[in-house]
């Protein structure tokens, strides 16, 4: 299936908000800024500058990204009040600006967070709807908080209303994490159903359950238009559906999803490490597409199938995300990889040295961590003989 015949996917970034939520954050106005334009050219379509009524920081982020951001929409997050949608039009302007409100979707938080009727929350949503309509606001989200524990009645009651007041966008947010995709799923359909085309619906989830992403997608099989991403996932408990997840399924599997975006996917790490280096996010070491070792390989019998060909055990390619391929010396490595340092060292040797090479730089490892191979190979250039490979100093 060609990109002109599946089907373009929105991507609305929303990690300069939810990286505020990471420990040790740094996220000064100056540092939103140049993270909003580095995300802008990855390709989004939307990016969220933060949360102008919350903080001057957020007003001074926000009126920098209104300045500076061309080509991509940017967003401000509002609560459903008159005041909070008026200091991000100040902040922000109207321009190129989506309003982005919260509405409150189950009985759990209209009782015990918000203390108001389900009558109450519509009238909200119907007035500040129409009063960021009235200052000429053209692009309006409603973002139906703890949708996924919402009932039919108050979810089609704030969709509908929202629509009629003006909304242009419904975002239906799992906010525990509580779905599974199949739920996830009937919960878009139905939106769908009560908000037709050309309102968009898009998708916001939670990964408690490690299933941000598979609910995303289920959330566009079920007319979903957009998905809103973070960099790395980040977010509140277990984060959010991660960008480069999302980006690089798409780009995989576009012909068989029938979806495809726009973004780059090898600018993706160095905005992500840049992000890291703001927010003092430490590496992870196995995590989808950004990790320290997810494309590094340890097993030995893994090993001896990449050193023949990198597609025995890789179906995501390095190179595509700007990262390197690499083989890890740890205590599950084979002979096989001993064997290909020493070729790259020119040296032969019989299989008794083999196995003591095996014993010393394998098995009888000290540090359970992996190493690179350049280490083992400067070690092993060391150890041996350059005429006779024989052990040195053992």
């Amino acid at each position: 299936m060609s990109e002109r015949t599946a089907r373009r996917v929105s991507v609305f970034d929303t990690t300069l908000r939810d990286g505020e939520q990471a420990p040790g954050n740094a996220m000064s106005p100056d540092r939103k800024l140049d993270l909003a334009l580095r995300i802008a050219d990855l390709g989004v379509d939307s990016v969220e500058a933060g949360f102008p009524a919350s903080s001057p920081s957020d007003f001074e982020a926000t009126r920098l990204i209104s300045k500076s951001l061309s080509g991509t929409r940017f967003a401000t997050f509002s609560r459903t009040t008159r005041r909070d949608v008026e200091i991000a039009v100040e902040a922000g302007g109207i321009a190129n600006h989506e309003v982005q409100m919260v509405a409150t979707g189950s009985q759990i938080h209209l009782t015990h967070k918000r203390g108001i009727t389900r009558e109450a929350a519509v009238h909200e949503v119907v007035d500040t709807v129409t009063f960021a309509r009235s200052l000429g606001v053209e692009y309006i989200s409603v973002g139906i908080e703890d949708a996924s524990r919402g009932d039919d009645e108050i979810l089609r009651a704030l969709t509908e209303s929202a629509v009629q007041a003006g909304a242009t966008c419904i975002i239906l947010a799992d906010t525990t994490g509580c779905h599974t995709p199949d739920e996830y799923g009937a919960l878009i359909a139905k939106i769908r159903r009560w908000a037709p085309p050309p309102i968009r619906v898009s998708t916001h989830c939670h990964n408690d359950f490690g299933l941000s992403l598979a609910n995303a997608l289920a959330g566009l099989h079920a007319g979903a238009d957009e998905v809103q991403v973070t960099l790395g996932g980040i977010g509140e408990r277990a984060g959010n559906t991660p960008l480069e997840e999302l980006a690089a399924l798409l780009a995989y599997k576009s012909d068989h999803l029938g979806m495809y975006t726009d973004i780059k996917l090898e600018a993706m790490y160095p905005v992500y490490n840049r992000l890291r280096e703001v927010i003092k996010l430490e590496e992870p070491r196995n995590k989808p597409i950004f990790g320290k070792y997810v494309f590094g390989t340890a097993a030995g019998i893994h090993q001896q199938g990449m050193l023949s060909d990198p597609t025995t055990y890789e179906f995501v390619e390095p190179s595509r995300f700007g990262r390197e391929r690499s083989l890890l010396i740890g205590r599950h490595s084979g002979r096989t990889v001993l064997r290909h340092l020493l070729g790259q060292l020119g040296l032969e040797v019989d299989d008794a040295q083999l196995t003591e090479l095996y014993r010393i730089h394998v098995a009888e490892r000290v540090d359970g961590d992996c190493e690179p191979l350049e280490i083992v190979r400067e070690r092993l250039a060391k150890e041996l003989s350059p005429r006779t490979g024989v052990l040195a100093n053992r």
